[in-house]
């Protein structure tokens, strides 16, 4: 008997969409709806840990049982090389002199026909840390700079094409 195979999804195909947290659009988030907010090669921090508390119960020396407390969120990161676009940069100096704006945002991976096949809206998110180039005479490698962003909260979006995210 012979099945269908279906082979993991490559990740080297993505796009990345934010709008300001409190604006209209964002409510009605959707992964087609938003143009990218560049082009990036490489992402990474699509985490979520679930912290435990260990409860030690009497008379039961073998077991010690785990209790869900809290969850946290990694920062995302990303890393592009770069270019004339100041957004990034624009966006952290914002809140460097105090009158920056949350956004909220998804990260879409994307087949071969850039086709969505999987989606994780963040929200509230902020610019944590700005890296700028490393520059040095003797080498001729791309200039990089990387975004970290914290944000509140990931969410995976199901299903594909037209995604909305609400939280």
């Amino acid at each position: 008997m012979t099945g269908n195979r279906v082979d993991p999804f490559r990740g080297y195909n993505f796009s990345i969409s934010m709008s300001d947290s409190t604006s209209a659009l964002s409510i009605a988030f959707s992964v087609s709806g938003v143009p990218p907010v560049g082009s990036f090669s490489e992402c990474s921090g699509l985490e979520t840990t679930l912290e435990v508390e260990d409860y030690k119960e009497g008379g039961n020396n073998g077991l010690i049982r785990k209790f869900p407390t809290r969850v946290t969120w990694g920062n995302i990161k990303l890393r592009r090389g770069l270019a004339l676009n100041d957004e990034l940069w624009l966006w952290h100096f914002d809140f460097v002199e105090g009158h920056g704006k949350r956004r909220d945002g998804v990260i879409t991976l994307l087949d071969d026909q850039q086709n969505p096949l999987k989606a994780w809206r963040f929200k509230r998110g902020l610019p944590v840390v700005y890296r700028g180039p490393a520059m040095n005479a003797a080498q001729s490698q791309v200039a990089i700079e990387e975004l970290e962003i914290g944000h509140e909260g990931l969410k995976l979006l199901q299903g594909s094409g037209g995604l909305f995210g609400g939280f």
